[in-house]
């Protein structure tokens, strides 16, 4: 446990950010299990939008790294390209 008062508030601070990137992580793993499930060209079309949006959120915000979101992305189209 910290004595000092800064590193009391960025314990604090990293407590919500760990919180907010979880849900960032939690939200691209939900739409890529749903990816994988669902069938037919229009649903892949919307929820592959979806995924590739939440990534870039969360690269914007730096939940994950911009590298690690390229690759998602690009996992995500290939498949979505499979579907078909």
């Amino acid at each position: 446990m910290p004595n000092i008062q800064s590193a009391k508030k960025k314990m604090r601070k990293d407590v919500k950010r760990t919180k907010n990137n979880a849900l960032y992580i939690t939200a691209i793993e939900k739409a890529i299990k749903l990816l994988t499930k669902i069938t037919g060209t229009e649903k892949d079309k919307k929820q592959v939008s979806k995924a590739v949006s939440l990534i870039d959120r969360a690269a914007k915000k730096r939940a994950i790294h911009k590298n690690k979101a390229s690759r998602l992305k690009s996992r995500v189209m290939k498949l979505g390209a499979k579907k078909k």
